[in-house]
Formats: structure tokens, sequence, C-alpha cells
């Protein structure tokens, strides 16, 4: 997709802690795609009310909250996403699962066929970035694990909906790292940003 079809952004930071390396990272990106003249939009979860349960699953409908609707305008008006939230546990923080399960709903990011195990993807023509923060060697990551926490979110959920491509960075370790190793990583960060990859 060339950088014209990815003027509108949202960046999304799925840390709970606003004031994470992730929210730096989720900053760079978005003064990288501004500065190459996209419209950025984001979404802090650490910032927002709602509540991450989805109580009654599909069952019974769970009205969501202002910010899960604005959420919602603003998938819909994003040409691409930005994921950017650390691995805890193999996989994205219950902060961002639960916000994906509450907001990914059908009707608006898929919708089941009747009688049929097949269905419809409603977010298709949007691309997405992962931006993922490790302690995890991206080598152990990928050999040991499989990447299982990037399966999920790649493709279990993203192309689920329709969203493709799906790319991912990794940034690892960060437990042990240096101003020095973080400030190239920022730096990497905004350059995705400039190039609305």
């Amino acid at each position: 997709m060339s950088k014209s079809n990815k003027s509108n952004i949202l960046v999304i930071n799925g840390h709970p802690d606003p004031d994470s390396f992730n929210a730096a990272l989720a900053a760079a990106y978005a003064a990288g795609a501004t500065g190459s003249g996209a419209e950025v939009r984001g979404i802090e979860l650490g910032r927002i009310a709602f509540n991450p349960n989805l109580s009654f699953g599909y069952r019974k409908r769970t009205e969501l909250e202002p910010d899960l609707l604005r959420a919602q305008e603003l998938i819909k008006w994003a040409d691409h996403l930005v994921f950017v939230y650390p691995i805890w546990w193999g996989a994205m923080p219950a902060l961002l699962k639960g916000f994906i399960d509450r907001v990914f709903l059908p009707g608006f990011a898929f919708k089941y066929r009747e009688n049929s195990s097949l269905w419809d993807k409603l977010l298709t023509g949007k691309s997405a970035r992962l931006i993922v923060t490790m302690d995890t060697p991206s080598w152990y990551n990928k050999l040991v694990y499989r990447s299982a926490g990037h399966t999920v979110m790649r493709g279990n959920i993203l192309k689920f909906c329709g969203i493709n491509p799906v790319r991912i960075t990794e940034f690892t370790p960060i437990k042990p790292s240096t101003s020095e190793r973080r400030t190239k990583w920022l730096e990497q960060t905004k350059k995705l940003g400039a190039d609305r990859a």
C-alpha cells in the first residue's frame, strides 16, 4: 500500500501504564507519521474508561462505553492500525485483549453467515503494524514458543476481520536494554511512522 493510501492512521497503545516505554514508542510512530503528512489519531488504553470483560459473551449485548464507541469510530476512520504493546506471558496484556473482546464485535469487525461456518470480514481494506516489546529473545520466542502471541494477534484477530497485511516489529530484550539502545528503537519506530509502514 502506498503512502497516499495510508493517510489515516490510528495508533493504539495497549500498555496499561501511560508512562511506559510502549507509550514512547507510540508517540515516536505518531510523530513520524504526522511529519510525513498523515492524519494520526491515538488511543491510550491506560487512559480510557471501559470494562474489559465481555461479561455475557455474545449471548447478551453489553452496551459499549463512550470511549469504546469512539474507538470503533476511529477504527472505521483509519486506513492503517498500529498496535503498540508488550508480550506478557506469551501474549498481549489483559487490557488490550479486553479492548479487542469489547470492540471487535460481530456486526462491526466480522459477521457470521447464517447456517455456515464461514464469516464476512468487515474490516477489509485496512492494514496493520504490530510494534511489540518483549524480554524473551526473538529467536527463542520463534523457535520455542512459535511466536504464539503474534499468531493470535495477526491471524486469529486482525486477519480474521479482514485486516491485511499485518506486519510485526519486535524490540527485545527490554529489561536489560540501555538508554542508547532504546533511543535507536525510538528512531526506528519514528521512521516506520514516516514511511507509514
